[in-house]
C-alpha cells in the first residue's frame, strides 16, 4: 500500500522544511511513502528547500495557476507514481503531522472513499472572533447543500482514494475545497470527517487575503457546483418560487370571480399567467439541465476509464 503525501506550494521557502520534517516515515498499514511537492510558480527557493530535505518527486508550474489548479495537478502526479492514498496538506505546517494516520484510517479499512481533516475552529488562537464564526457557517451551509456531514468545509486537510482521485475534476480556478465535497456526494463517493489537531501559526494565509473577498468566492463556487452536479434541484427550487405565488394569485382573480367581482382584480390575473408562466419555463430548463448533467456523467465516466488505461500503461 503506497501513500503520497502532496504539498501544493507557492513561495513557501520560510516554513517548507518544518512542514517536511514534520511528517511521519511510517504508518501502520503503509508500506511506503513517497512526499510531491507541487510548485505553483515560486520565486523564491521553495523547491531548493523540497530538495534540501530530500524530496525527489516534483510537479512544477509555469507560473502561478491558483492552489485549484495545484492540487488537480498534484492528484494527476501522485496517481502516476502509483499511490493507492493520496494526503494533500499544507506547506505552512498549519495541520499536524501526527494526525496523518488517523486521516487514512478509514480509508484503508474502506470505510470512506474521501476523509477531510476537521480542525478544532473553536479553540484555534490565531483565529479571529469573526473567521471562526464565518468557518462554522460556511460549514454548515456546505453541509446542507451537499446533504454531507462534513465538520470543516475549508479544511486542505485530506485523504483521497486512488479511485476518488480518478473520478474527481476540479473546475474552479480558486480553491478545491468545497468543490470536491460537492462533486464526491454527487459521484456517490463515501466521505467523511476525522478529528484533527493543529499547530501554531508560522504565516498568515495566502488564500484569505480579503474575508469579504473570500466570502464572495465561496458562495459562488458553490453555487456553481450545485448548478452542475445538482441542476435539476436548483433549477425546480426557483421554477416553485414563480409557480407557487402564480397559482395563489390565481386562485385569488378565480374566488373574487366566481363572486362577481373579478373586474377589479384583472392586475392580479396577468401577474398570475406571468408567473405561471415563468416557472412552468425555468422547470422545461430543470428538466434540460438534468438531461446535460447526465451526458456529463456519462463523460466523465469515460475519462475515469480513459484515465486509468494510461496509468496502468504507464
Amino acid at each position: 500500500m503506497k501513500l503520497v503525501i502532496q504539498i501544493p506550494c507557492y513561495n513557501e521557502e520560510p516554513t517548507l522544511a518544518i512542514a517536511l520534517a514534520e511528517l511521519p516515515k511510517e504508518i501502520d498499514g503503509i508500506d511506503e511513502i513517497q512526499i510531491l511537492i507541487i510548485d505553483d510558480g515560486s520565486s523564491d527557493k521553495t523547491i531548493e528547500v523540497a530538495k534540501q530535505n530530500g524530496v525527489k518527486d516534483f510537479v512544477i508550474l509555469p507560473n502561478n495557476l491558483g492552489l485549484a489548479k495545484a492540487f488537480s495537478a498534484g492528484l494527476a502526479k501522485a496517481i502516476e507514481l502509483g499511490a493507492d492514498i493520496i494526503v494533500n496538506t499544507d506547506a505552512d505546517n498549519q495541520y499536524c503531522a501526527q494526525d496523518m494516520e488517523k486521516l487514512i484510517k478509514p480509508i484503508l479499512e474502506n470505510l470512506a472513499d474521501i476523509v477531510i481533516g476537521a480542525r478544532p475552529i473553536e479553540n484555534i488562537k490565531h483565529f479571529s472572533f469573526i473567521k471562526k464564526g464565518l468557518q462554522k457557517l460556511g460549514s454548515r451551509v456546505m453541509r446542507l447543500v451537499s446533504s454531507t456531514k462534513i465538520a470543516d468545509a475549508t479544511s486542505g486537510f485530506r485523504a483521497f482514494s486512488r479511485d476518488a482521485a480518478l473520478r474527481i475534476n476540479i473546475f474552479d480556478n480558486y480553491t478545491y475545497t468545497l468543490e470536491t465535497i460537492i462533486q464526491a456526494k454527487a459521484k456517490g463517493l463515501e466521505i467523511i470527517s476525522v478529528p484533527v489537531r493543529v499547530n501554531a501559526e508560522l504565516r498568515k494565509s495566502k488564500l484569505i487575503k480579503n474575508i469579504f473577498d473570500y466570502i464572495k468566492r465561496s458562495i459562488f463556487t458553490m453555487m456553481r457546483m450545485f448548478i452542475v452536479y445538482r441542476p435539476f434541484r436548483f433549477f425546480a427550487l426557483i421554477g416553485l418560487i414563480f409557480l407557487i405565488p402564480g397559482i395563489l394569485l390565481g386562485a385569488r382573480f378565480l374566488y373574487f370571480y366566481l363572486n362577481h367581482a373579478g373586474s377589479g382584480h384583472v392586475q392580479s390575473l396577468i401577474l398570475s399567467a406571468v408567473l405561471i408562466l415563468t416557472g412552468v419555463q425555468t422547470g422545461l430548463i430543470a428538466v434540460l439541465a438534468d438531461l446535460l448533467s447526465i451526458n456529463r456523467k456519462l463523460l466523465e465516466d469515460i475519462q475515469t476509464k480513459v484515465k486509468i488505461n494510461l496509468v496502468n500503461k504507464s
